[in-house]
């Protein structure tokens, strides 16, 4: 488990960016602000 202050450990994910399905990595956004929004059971492109 996480706690506020710790880094978060590294992870991949897949990705749905400027009309293309990628996978993205925790690890290439360092010094960057990063917001993870995870929505199950529904995947739309609305």
């Amino acid at each position: 488990m996480v706690a506020i202050g710790q880094k978060a450990p590294d992870f991949s994910a897949p990705a749905f960016h400027k009309g293309q399905f990628t996978d993205k990595k925790l690890s290439n956004f360092v010094n960057k602000w990063v917001l993870l929004y995870f929505y199950p059971g529904d995947f739309t492109f609305v």
